[in-house]
């Protein structure tokens, strides 16, 4: 027993003695000192913390490691610290605005005196070694609010001054100092550059980013970089990066004719189809319909348009940013979501506990007025398509209807190569509506589902939507990066702010459950994330167009055509190509648009009444007869 008789409860429930002026990297040092060794900060009472911050007696203390969520970002967040500082060293009188920790990486918002390209990232690097280097003690000081606009204001760091000035009012001003620079922050950090390891850091592109997010705001440069804590590991990101660069979707769908966006003529954030990438996006919505109908849901539709008193009732109004018009003096929303239509078919007739559950589905596309910088392709666009269902269930129903709808979901994503997931179970965000009862009660059932479907989870906090808790899924794709899949959300607020009702077994009124869920969730998104991770080269039963017919010879167009003819009765989507071009010209234009079949024809497979099949990835197969190549495409497509 210590001392004073102090001690910490630690993550498995024990109790550890710790000596009363304790702080997080002794109570490492107590539990081993290979743990100490790799600390980078802990979680006190769940708050993440520095490692020289003090536990009080009775705490529960968590270490965090390079290995956890919180660490990573206080690792990250230090070598942020370190880049703004290096920057205003190297160019003396920059501006600084944020600089947080991201999943990945970290960046920092600067204004230059003039602005940098990316030839300076180099000098940069080698000014934050420098920095580590020389291992400056990184010190957390509070101050009062007049006192930091006052110093700020004397460093001409008017963006400081001006979230100083928007801190709420109880909120206590903190500053962390390393050598002579000085940053406002909450924190936490390192307690030294040293403990950055440099050969894990790396400074990787320049971007341009109006302050605050807002467009009328000044544009600042954005430094982006990304701190790992050791060479190997930084070596194996940069790798994923350089694989995630050739995958750009934004790329290979201009290069494969798949989909383009006409910011200038009509706006961005929307985005028009080719007939390639149409027809992708039919045959992904084809799909999942049949998914759905299979699986017993009712197919509904709701239209775009609809007054606003609707979304105002269903708190969508002032949460979302909606497209508004007005029309016959009354004002009118687009859609930022398919529910409160959902909800209307529901009360357009009286509802039993028999007609439980109740599936409604629907392929709704929505629009939203996202930030343009925020914009990224098809993966954040202003209008998409959700494969959106809600489910109305009696309490009782609502825990097996989850598992089935994530069931549904896994199956699904398995059906396109996604089969390594992680569970999340998300709480109440700051920003939501309903009571804390009914907030409770959701989340408890949410969790209640988990437990009886044996599925292991971590809990996002605050990770909820507005309206209620819910479960997201993320898998990961062909280079290791997650992806948010599906969602489930339990919603107890909407039927109580609409009023729902059933009728029971005895005979009374009763508030069902709302269960709002999606399956592949935006299309536009998922056939983004498609691209990215087939690297444009899609199976054989996705492929916009599965054969490429190329004829040696003018004099062999007709016979591809009959080819063609034969290969879409057969259900298969064919291409020929009538160019001018030699064949080996056809054979290369085919693999880089990635089709997964080709038949050459000429005076030989003409005269036999075959084709000549190559395969992406394979070559040269020999000639088969038309019969026996539907027959191994319906093989492929089988397996």
């Amino acid at each position: 027993m210590s001392e004073a008789g102090a001690w910490v409860y630690l993550p498995d429930g024990s109790k550890l003695d710790v000596a009363p002026d304790a702080t997080v990297l002794s109570v490492a040092e107590s539990i081993g000192p290979r743990l100490a060794r790799a600390a980078v900060g802990g979680a006190v009472d769940k708050e993440p913390v520095g490692l020289t911050t003090r536990v009080p007696h009775g705490a529960e203390v968590r270490i965090l490691t390079f290995g956890d969520e919180e660490g990573r970002r206080i690792y990250r967040h230090t070598a942020a610290h370190v880049l703004a500082h290096a920057a205003m060293q190297l160019f003396p009188g920059t501006k600084l605005g944020i600089g947080p920790a991201l999943e990945d990486r970290f960046y920092y918002d600067m204004e230059f005196p003039k602005p940098v390209t990316t030839g300076d990232l180099q000098a940069l690097h080698e000014r934050m070694c420098e920095i580590i280097d020389s291992d400056l003690p990184i010190t957390r000081e509070e101050i009062s609010r007049d006192d930091a606009i006052a110093m700020f204001e004397g460093l001409g760091q008017s963006y400081k001054v001006e979230l100083v000035r928007d801190l709420p009012p109880d909120e206590v001003v903190t500053l962390y100092r390393q050598g002579d620079w000085v940053d406002l922050c909450r924190g936490p950090h390192l307690p030294s550059t040293g403990h950055l390891d440099k050969s894990g850091i790396a400074l990787l592109s320049l971007a341009g980013a109006y302050w605050r997010g807002v467009e009328t705001n000044p544009m600042l440069q954005r430094v982006y970089g990304t701190a790992f804590a050791d060479a190997a590991a930084l070596a194996e990101f940069l790798e994923q990066q350089e694989q995630a660069r050739q995958r750009d979707h934004r790329l290979l769908g201009r290069e494969l004719d798949l989909v383009t966006f006409f910011e200038q003529e009509a706006g961005p954030g929307m985005a028009f189809w080719q007939p390639k990438g149409a027809l992708l996006k039919h045959h992904v919505e084809q799909w999942i319909l049949n998914e759905h109908l299979q699986r017993g849901y009712q197919l509904v539709c709701t239209p775009h348009v609809t007054k606003v008193d609707l979304w105002k009732t269903s708190g969508h109004y002032g949460t979302y940013d909606m497209f508004l018009t007005e029309i016959d003096k009354m004002e009118y929303g687009v859609r930022p979501m398919n529910c409160p239509g959902h909800i209307l078919l529901y009360q357009s007739k009286t509802r039993s506990y028999r007609d439980m559950p109740l599936r409604f589905f629907e392929l709704g596309t929505v629009y939203r007025q996202e930030r343009a910088g925020v914009l990224h392709g098809l993966l954040r666009v202003r209008g998409f398509t959700q494969d959106d269902a809600h489910i109305f269930c009696t309490p009782e129903q609502m825990a097996e209807e989850i598992i089935r709808a994530y069931e549904f979901s896994v199956d699904c994503w398995g059906k396109f190569g996604f089969t390594d997931r992680e569970v999340f179970l998300a709480t109440r965000p700051a920003k939501s509506v309903g009571s804390d009862e009914i907030w409770e009660r959701a989340t408890e059932s949410l969790r209640q589902a988990l437990d009886k479907a044996g599925l292991p989870y971590e809990v996002d906090e605050g990770g909820g939507a507005f309206y209620g808790p819910k479960i997201d899924v993320k898998f990961r794709d062909a280079i290791g990066r997650s992806w948010q899949g599906p969602t489930f959300q339990c919603d107890l607020n909407l039927p109580e702010r609409f009023e729902l009702t059933y009728i029971g077994e005895d005979g009374a009124a009763h508030r069902p459950v709302m269960l709002h869920r999606v399956v592949l969730a935006g299309i536009e998104r998922f056939i983004g994330l498609l691209i990215e991770h087939y690297a444009g080269a899609f199976p054989l039963w996705l492929a916009p167009v599965q054969v490429a017919i190329l004829p040696i010879a003018d004099r062999h167009h007709e016979y591809a055509r009959r080819v063609c003819d034969q290969l879409i009765g057969a259900g298969y989507r064919a291409e020929i190509d009538e160019s001018d071009e030699r064949v080996s010209y056809k054979i290369g234009a085919a693999e880089r648009s990635r089709v997964p079949y080709m038949v050459v024809l000429g005076d030989r497979e003409e005269a036999g009444g075959q084709v000549g099949v190559r395969k992406r990835g394979e070559g040269d197969l020999g000639a088969m007869s038309v019969e026996d190549f539907i027959g191994q495409l319906t093989c492929e497509i089988g397996e």
